[in-house]
Formats: structure tokens, C-alpha cells, sequence
């Protein structure tokens, strides 16, 4: 029995000796839980809408305060034009807008009927249900305070529009997001696991004494994976039109320049890893825990940020899938221009450039 905790003690040794099986055994389940039970939720929180008040009079303004006394939205109470609120839209500044018609008080006391129009952006149809689902429980709350205290009764009706996707089919969501996890994920593996095989094979010292220089070196391995990452992109495009009925509403030539951009950026992620990784294994591990959970968690994808903490919604402006996947839904779904994505666009090509910087640098010419 003494030899059996001997080696028990060993083994608690081992374990506590080694900082990747502590991180793993007590760093993981406490990020899971944070993330999962208190980061990530689909519940909508302070989404920003404009509450176009037209008609100014009592009853407007109860259901005004009513929304504002809720938790899920953050109030712009700009008087907008449609075409104000179409750029809006477009732009990605606003998720829902709730306009007021003139003589709604008027219309309520004389005629015991309203309407209220309510438009959503259905580019992220869970996003657009989910508000349009809490205005309505609103309006329904005020419409029951008022059949108590009437001896008429009234009646408000949300008429409901949603932009880009008055259907409300899921691909809208779906393509964009699995577009972004797949080229980022197949681009930073492959990627990362180029360099480091040359070490693991013996063929970098073949590489580094021949006449290539080593941005040579690095350029011959960005190009094949660069131009298959393109042709994945056309054939992700052709399957959405041709299968889903969901072509580029966009200019077709801004896409593919954006797509260009973010698989340049994932490549350059994965060389990064490439070149501080000792084997395969670990670059692909790396890869792995760089690309899938955050762009599953943190790029808006599944799960809204601006429900997050703080802290979190810094953390996943570093996530490039995040701002592509932007980009994507902006120019795939809405038809929207350069105009409307420049500060996307500007982000990545920074980290683009941020990351080919660090890669260079960190490349090793000698082996020793």
C-alpha cells in the first residue's frame, strides 16, 4: 500500500509540474463555464434601435417608455428619414427601427385601432425575431393596461418588416458564418503545419541554403494554398446560388477582393503559428484553438456580442473572422458597397500586415 501512494505522488508530481496539464485540467472547465453560463447567451441585450416617434402624443410616448424601461435596447431617438433608415440598415448602425405614425393617439381613442410599424434587419434572422418578439410583448403588455382601465376596447397592430430577408430563411445566417470558419480554419491549418513539416522532414535546411531568400521561402508557401482558398470561395458561391437561391447581391468584384484580403490574413496567422511551433502536432493544436472556438464564439456567428462582457467584446475585435464575417453579410446579403465595410476592410489589412511583420521577424534562417 505504501508503494501505491509512492506512485499516486508521483504522479501528482508530474501533473503539477507540468503547466499545459494544469491549464488543461483546471483552466478549461473554468473558461467553459464563464463562457457558456455567463458570456455567451442568445438572449439580445441593448440592441441599438431608432424609435421614430411621428406623432408625439401620450400614448406614443407610454409605449416609448416602456421600451426604454427594458434591458434589450439601446434607444437612438433620431427622427429618420426612409432613406436615413435604409443607409442605417445597411451600414450594420442599427438592428431594428420603430416608427410611430402621426394621429396614433388620435387614431387609438376615435377608431380603437393603431398601427405600429416595426422593422428589422433579417440579414441575422435571430437577431430580427428575437427583437421584433420583444416589441410585440411590450406593445401586447401596454394594449392589456389599456383594456383594463377602457371601457372600449383597443387595439395596436405591429405591422412587421424585415429587411434583406422577409422570409426568414436561415442561409442568410448560415453561409456567411460557415464561410468564415471554413476558410479561416482550412487556411491557418494548412498553413501552419507547412513550415514546421520542412523542419520535421529535414528539407528546411535545403530550402534555407538554396538561392531562395526566405521571403521566397515563405511566398512559395502562401501561393498554393491562396489559390485553392479561392477556388473553395467560388465553389462556397456557386452552391449558394445555384442550391440555396442565394447569389451576391453585391458587387461580385468587391467580394472576392474582401475574400482575398481575410484568406491573406489567415494565412498569415498560420505561418505565424508555423514558425513558433516545434512539430505538427502542436501547430495543428494551435490552429485548432486560434481559429474554430473563436470564430464560433466571437464573431458574432452564433452568439451576439454585444451581449457579452466588456472584456470580451475587446478580445473579439482580434478575432479576424469577425470583421470578415461582417464584410461578408454587408456585401452578400444587404448589396452593400465599399462605403459601408471601409472600416472592416481597413482592420483586417492592419492585421494582415501586423502579423506578415511578426512572422518575418520570427523566421529563423539558421537551424542551430
Amino acid at each position: 500500500m505504501k508503494q501505491f501512494f509512492t506512485f499516486v505522488r508521483k504522479e501528482f508530481y508530474h501533473v503539477f509540474r507540468d503547466r499545459k496539464t494544469l491549464l488543461l485540467l483546471f483552466g478549461l472547465p473554468i473558461t467553459q463555464i464563464i463562457l457558456f453560463g455567463f458570456a455567451l447567451t442568445n438572449e439580445i441585450k441593448n440592441a441599438k434601435i431608432v424609435v421614430a416617434d411621428y406623432a408625439k402624443d401620450v400614448a406614443s410616448q407610454q409605449i416609448i417608455n416602456k421600451i426604454e424601461a427594458s434591458k434589450y435596447f439601446d434607444i437612438d431617438r433620431s427622427l429618420m428619414s426612409h432613406e436615413q433608415l435604409e443607409a442605417a440598415f445597411r451600414e450594420g448602425k442599427i438592428k431594428m427601427a420603430v416608427v410611430f405614425p402621426e394621429n396614433f393617439n388620435e387614431d387609438l381613442v376615435h377608431l380603437n385601432k393603431a398601427q405600429i410599424q416595426v422593422i428589422a434587419d433579417a440579414a441575422d434572422i435571430n437577431t430580427a425575431t428575437t427583437l421584433t418578439g420583444y416589441v410585440t410583448n411590450i406593445i401586447n403588455d401596454y394594449q392589456t393596461q389599456m383594456k383594463n382601465s377602457q371601457a372600449m376596447p383597443m387595439r395596436i397592430v405591429p405591422e412587421v418588416r424585415m429587411y434583406y430577408n422577409p422570409q426568414l430563411r436561415g442561409e442568410h445566417t448560415f453561409i456567411p458564418g460557415m464561410m468564415a470558419m471554413i476558410m479561416m480554419l482550412v487556411c491557418v491549418m494548412m498553413t501552419a503545419i507547412s513550415i514546421v513539416r520542412e523542419k520535421e522532414l529535414g528539407t528546411m535546411e535545403v530550402l534555407l541554403v538554396s538561392p531562395f531568400k526566405p521571403f521566397m521561402v515563405i511566398l512559395s508557401k502562401f501561393v498554393p494554398y491562396l489559390i485553392i482558398s479561392m477556388v473553395n470561395i467560388t465553389s462556397i458561391l456557386l452552391l449558394s446560388w445555384f442550391f440555396l437561391d442565394l447569389p451576391v447581391k453585391g458587387n461580385i468584384l468587391l467580394f472576392y477582393l474582401e475574400s482575398l484580403l481575410f484568406i491573406i490574413t489567415s494565412l498569415s496567422l498560420g505561418l505565424l503559428i508555423s514558425i513558433k511551433s516545434e512539430s505538427q502536432q502542436t501547430a495543428m493544436f494551435v490552429s485548432l484553438m486560434a481559429t474554430m472556438l473563436p470564430t464560433m464564439l466571437l464573431s458574432g456567428f452564433m452568439f451576439p456580442i454585444e451581449n457579452m462582457p466588456i472584456p470580451l467584446q475587446v478580445i473579439s475585435n482580434a478575432v479576424p473572422s469577425k470583421w470578415f464575417y461582417v464584410i461578408v453579410r454587408s456585401v452578400m446579403i444587404k448589396g452593400a458597397g465599399f462605403s459601408a465595410i471601409w472600416k472592416e476592410t481597413l482592420i483586417l489589412f492592419g492585421m494582415t500586415v501586423f502579423l506578415l511583420v511578426v512572422s518575418l521577424r520570427n523566421f529563423k534562417i539558421r537551424l542551430a
